[in-house]
């Protein structure tokens, strides 16, 4: 709130000094459409601009205050020219950032260029879409399982335009007929779903009037906080298609215990506000549908296929309310001849590009195209701005990896779901290459069988190599049992500084003896078994390179088993005497830091024997 009225001080200020030098370009009647009807609110602009100054213009200029800017995820202007029958195909307009230098940061610019210079008198049609996430804000922010969403809005009822306006109207669509409250202004009026203000005459550049609205809405407020979508061409017949979804409810968050019973007795008041299904809308000929999570298949999925388009409804494993999450996986398959085509040598891929869920924002978005391995001369056509990158990937049957183009963009709206376009060069040749592979492997592994079979292999058990070997084996099973004894000795000195933790919670001096008589017993027992397992070790000419290293382990573990019983005699002693937390702490401080680098030797020597 403190932001918005902060910009709306700004364009106060600014309109002040510099609206006057935009004063060539007039919007003669200006008509803007507010659509709140779902979590991303989409804003259509209509308006005819006409130039009555004296150059010729060949931009015209859209502003936006920095807190709705920052959330803008689309931008999009047609022109045309005429009206009614006479009115003339429309005409894309590229649009940038064209910031002037004395505009302030809360206010940014952007410059849509005109197919042609519009000339002294000429006048223009200009239709804007522009498309924002995150500006509708949960109103009260907790709300318990049986409340419903309410959200505000705020916006000015004047647009924030850089020119001088003759007439102007908003209208602002709401998901249903009912509304909590709104601001009301002159001109205001409140039908069926819809709140209109105006129409505004002779309004200045930057004019503004604020407005808030506070309404009710259960729509799924569905937030994919990561979307990974992995496309892997086959030209084996099949696109395979894999999306990883990390899903959050982005409305109100839900307060309070959730009640399983209320929901399945009336789900539409006591979760009014939950997301019970998604619907994603694949292509006609999808197959091979699978949808799962890390648990495994999801069953609670339905299908609906016909000759344009296959509705795949997915059920989450349980109701998502307000700041629940869910990650999940879909995938399925479609036939390479619908999506793959070849112009000249270039190969291309024509797939579209977001989500084939409705209405759910993406937040961060990764799209990965596997092209077959041996593509070469790749390039990526995608009709907005996006961060594009490549990698290798490697699968069955691969020597240098599979060529991957990765695309990433953020804040994706359905309005993204456009068609894109990867071209590439492949030769057929490179389809041999598994084929081969698979052939040569077989054809060895049946070389290998029958050599195997028709060979001698046996070793003499007098000759030197069979009795080496004998030696190392018994070497190797002398020093696995050693490392049994230092772990269960490590396992020991663990209970010891258990017992001490737990004497320091319950003051219980007897208990933290008891385990200390039950360790010492044990450890005496571990070192008797380890004396003739070392001096197996020390008559073994195989144990010669290691010998050194396990003596070394066995020392430093009985240095670390004398420092843990000085420190529990210590800590046992100062209790009973009745000395403080600090105190108790001083004392031990010498021998703990010694304690801690012994444990660390003694890992790293069963990580270096383990090695070996």
């Amino acid at each position: 709130m403190s932001s918005f009225r902060f910009d709306l001080l700004v364009l106060l200020v600014f309109s002040m000094h510099f609206a006057p030098a935009l004063s060539d370009l007039v919007i003669s009647k200006l008509d803007r459409r507010i659509d709140l009807t779902s979590q991303i609110v989409r804003v259509t602009l209509t308006f005819k601009v006409e130039n009555t100054g004296t150059d010729p213009v060949s931009e015209v200029s859209l502003t936006f205050p920095e807190h709705q800017a920052n959330n803008l995820a689309l931008l999009a202007a047609v022109s045309t020219e005429g009206k009614g029958k006479t009115r003339g195909a429309a005409t894309n307009l590229p649009i940038k950032i064209k910031q002037p230098d004395d505009s302030p940061p809360s206010l940014i610019w952007y410059a849509a260029s005109l197919p042609k210079e519009l000339g002294k008198g000429e006048s223009l049609n200009i239709d804007v879409l522009a498309v924002f996430t995150h500006v509708l804000r949960p109103f009260p922010e907790k709300i318990t399982q049986a409340e419903s969403q309410l959200f505000l809005f705020q916006d000015s009822a004047h647009f924030t335009s850089p020119y001088n306006v003759k007439v102007q109207s908003l209208t602002v669509k709401l998901p249903s007929e009912s509304v909590e409250s709104y601001t009301k202004l002159e001109n205001t009026k409140f039908s069926g779903s819809e709140i209109k203000y105006g129409p505004y005459e002779k309004l200045a550049a930057f004019s503004y009037s604020p407005v808030i609205v506070h309404f009710p809405s259960n729509k799924p407020f569905v937030v994919a906080k990561e979307l990974v979508r992995e496309i892997e061409i086959s030209h084996w017949g099949n696109v395979q298609v894999t999306e990883h979804y990390n899903i959050i409810h982005g409305g109100a968050r839900s307060t309070g215990e959730f009640s399983r019973l209320d929901f399945q007795a009336r789900p539409h008041v006591r979760g009014a506000s939950a997301v019970r299904n998604l619907i994603a809308m694949l292509p006609p000929r999808a197959h091979s549908i699978y949808y799962r999570d890390a648990i495994g298949n999801i069953s609670t999925s339905n299908i609906y296929a016909d000759s344009s388009k296959t509705l795949v409804e997915l059920e989450p494993r349980y109701p998502m309310f307000g700041g629940w999450k869910t990650c999940f996986t879909i995938g399925y398959g479609l036939p390479l001849q619908d999506y793959l085509f070849q112009l000249g040598g270039t190969r291309f891929l024509n797939i579209t590009f977001g989500s084939p869920m409705n209405d759910v924002l993406v937040e961060n978005l990764t799209l990965k195209v596997v092209l077959p391995e041996g593509s070469r001369d790749i390039s990526v056509s995608v009709p907005f701005p996006v961060k594009q990158s490549q990698e290798t990937t490697f699968s069955h049957l691969d020597i240098a990896g599979r060529p991957t183009v990765v695309v990433e963009k953020v804040n994706v709206v359905p309005e993204h779901n456009q068609y894109f376009q990867v071209h590439y060069k492949f030769s057929n040749l490179s389809l041999l290459t598994e084929p081969l592979m698979l052939i040569c492997g077989f054809f060895s592994l049946f070389v290998a069988c029958i050599i195997y079979m028709h060979a001698d292999f046996t070793i003499s058990k007098s000759s030197a190599s069979y009795i080496a070997k004998l030696q190392w084996d018994e070497v190797q099973g002398t020093i696995q049992q050693l490392q049994d004894i230092i772990n269960r000795c490590l396992l020991i000195h663990d209970k010891l500084e258990a017992s001490l933790r737990e004497l320091s919670r319950t003051g219980d001096v007897q208990a933290s003896k008891a385990v200390r008589k039950s360790a010492d017993a044990l450890l005496k027992d571990f070192s008797k078994e380890s004396k003739p397992l070392l001096a197996i070790l020390q008559s073994s000419p195989q144990a010669a390179h290691i010998l050194p290293k396990v003596e070394e382990l066995v020392v430093k573990e009985r240095d670390l088993q004398e420092k843990i019983m000085l420190k529990h005699t210590m800590v046992v002693d100062s209790y009973e005497k009745k000395s403080g937390g600090r105190d108790i702490e001083n004392r031990v401080a010498t021998v703990q830091q010694k304690i801690s680098v012994l444990k660390q030797e003694v890992d790293d020597l069963l990580e270096f024997i383990e090695d070996i």
